[in-house]
């Protein structure tokens, strides 16, 4: 199959307004946020957020945060239990980094002011999930982790007085010089404060951090912000996005029935990390055997584990069973799964929870290096948005909020070496697109058709022919709901052709055509470009072996 052609550039009237500054940071969650607080030492920092500050996926956040804060547990250990859950294409060297700088970058946030659940002793509480041989997710407010940490970064943001914020603000593409590098971004503020209309910042060096791709399925833990925008933006720009197929699908999502569409409620990992277990619907427990780990095993084995259930016993979910935690558990533990399973009419402390993979992390995004830097000078990526070789083939539990701290503290770090010079954007001649946002819904019928929890070279050909239908839909003027179609179109095209090209099954991606791992051809990863053409582009998949060498530069 031959991926669809996107647009290379997206249709936008010209800006109407120009501004100027050191560092632009797009995207307002964990990542993000740390990147600014971290950046203002070393200039101006704008940062740039399509919804209000907090509206990303951050705050959605129930499980934790994993680090080796315990004194029986040590990085070592968070290391391994990493290494395991990527299936062979984590790139140790960014693990280490991850597990080595964590717990201090927690205390980062501690003295920030999160306040994180702790014990009588005044220790913090740590908790385990699926993946983990240790304790070692703080958690605060018991499964409200992602609120509180946002809660907090959100509040220090504010207090700094030389952090600009521009709200409702959805950033279209990059401005490059003619060496390819950096110069600005051009973005449309959607009519709030001061700033109205296109306009262009121009700046010497640009953080992405605009989260994942979730809007591209039917059913998605991920908030409607989540279309994409920022990995399609540096696909356009000539960067590169690595292991875009690897889509991890949260394997208990609270099923709502078969017509819920969009934005579903989590039922966290940690339900089952404090003894919860799944059951069919005779009440067989089928996860015994499954993985040394049972209930507890990593993600991409248990939302397999639930689609073979499901597919056996010709059910569309599976239940939950934590009717043992009891209602005072439930109250103090996870009291916003236990008010969200209740607003659906649901119990959990007398009722089974009816659950279903759907659509969670992206493992795969812009390909940087130990220090956030993408193949485009100046442009920078962290969080979900980025590939930093961490999560390999599938994400290990509750280690998203710890990447996302820890590599925005590597970017301002290796920023305070000294910031990129200010360059000369040159004139975009190539020629713009705009998809028809009505085509939203029927993408997403295609990618977890095609591209959801099980794949196969057929139902992927039929989506990629989908959507190449989908693109010739042009929209009637430009607007937010045609840039963030176009997105997706462009993100959708991309993973396809990386999920086509990966012919064997591996962590997240999951092909019944090829259903083995293949270390001996596949040991390696898909790098997804866009070839610089006027016309609409094919995005290309390139195997790089896993080197050393390759693992830190590509």
């Amino acid at each position: 199959m031959t991926a669809p052609a996107v647009p290379q550039r997206l249709a936008a009237p010209g800006p109407g307004w120009t501004d100027s500054v050191d560092v632009v940071v797009i995207g307002s969650g964990v990542a993000g946020l740390s990147a600014a607080l971290k950046a203002r030492e070393l200039g101006s920092v704008l940062v740039v957020t399509k919804d209000v500050v907090a509206s990303g996926s951050t705050q959605w956040a129930q499980g934790g945060i994993a680090a080796a804060l315990d004194p029986e547990d040590s990085p070592e250990d968070h290391l391994q239990d990493t290494l395991v859950a990527g299936a062979g294409l984590s790139d140790p060297e960014a693990v280490r980094v991850l597990v080595t700088e964590g717990p201090d970058a927690v205390r980062d946030l501690i003295e920030l002011g999160a306040r994180f659940d702790t014990l009588a002793d005044g220790e913090i509480s740590l908790g385990r999930e699926g993946g983990h041989h240790r304790n070692r997710i703080a958690h605060a407010g018991g499964d409200a982790t992602g609120a509180e940490i946002e809660r907090a970064l959100v509040a220090a943001v504010k207090r700094a007085k030389d952090i600009r914020l521009i709200e409702h603000a959805l950033v279209l593409d990059l401005l490059t010089a003619e060496d390819g590098a950096v110069a600005g971004v051009t973005l449309h503020v959607m009519g709030e404060g001061q700033l109205d209309g296109v306009g262009a910042i121009r700046t010497r060096a640009v953080i992405l951090a605009s989260g994942g791709l979730g809007q591209l399925y039917a059913a998605t833990t991920n908030p409607s912000v989540s279309t994409g925008d920022g990995m399609a933006l540096a696909l356009r720009a000539g960067a590169k996005v690595r292991d875009l197929e690897f889509i991890q699908f949260h394997p208990t999502v609270l099923w709502l029935g078969k017509s819920a569409k969009g934005q579903q409620p989590l039922v966290s990992e940690a339900v089952r990390g404090e003894g919860a277990f799944l059951v069919d619907h005779t009440g067989k427990r089928f996860m015994q055997g499954q993985h040394e780990l049972a209930d507890l095993a990593p993600r991409d084995i248990v939302a397999k584990a639930i689609m073979r259930q499901m597919l056996a016993t010709g059910k569309d979910h599976v239940y939950l069973d934590a009717r043992h935690f009891g209602d005072e558990k439930w109250r103090v533990r996870f009291p916003t799964i236990l008010a969200s399973c209740r607003s659906h009419g649901i119990d959990p402390v007398r009722e089974l929870i009816p659950v279903a993979p759907a659509c969670h992390y992206s493992s795969g995004g812009v390909r940087t290096d130990l220090n956030g830097q993408t193949s485009v000078p100046g442009l920078y990526a962290c969080g979900e948005v980025a590939c930093t070789g961490v999560h390999g083939a599938n994400r290990l539990a509750s280690n998203s909020l710890l990447e996302g701290l820890v590599f925005a503290r590597r970017i301002a770090a290796h920023l305070a070496d000294g910031l990129p010079e200010r360059k000369e954007p040159i004139v975009d001649v190539r020629t713009p697109g705009l998809v028809d946002a009505d085509v939203v819904p029927e993408l997403q019928r295609a990618m977890t058709a095609g591209a959801g929890v099980i794949r196969s070279a057929a139902g992927l050909s039929e989506a990629g022919a989908t959507i190449g239908k989908l693109i010739e839909q042009p929209a009637d003027e430009p607007g937010t709901p045609g840039w963030e179609a176009t997105n997706l179109v462009t993100v959708a095209s991309a993973l396809l052709a990386a999920a086509t090209a990966r012919e064997e099954s591996r962590g997240a991606h999951w092909r019944e055509d090829h259903p083995d791992r293949d270390d001996l051809h596949w040991s390696g990863s898909l790098d997804l470009t866009l070839p610089a053409v006027a016309e609409r582009a094919v995005p290309q998949a390139t195997f790089v072996p896993h080197t050393e060498e390759n693992h830190r530069h590509g």
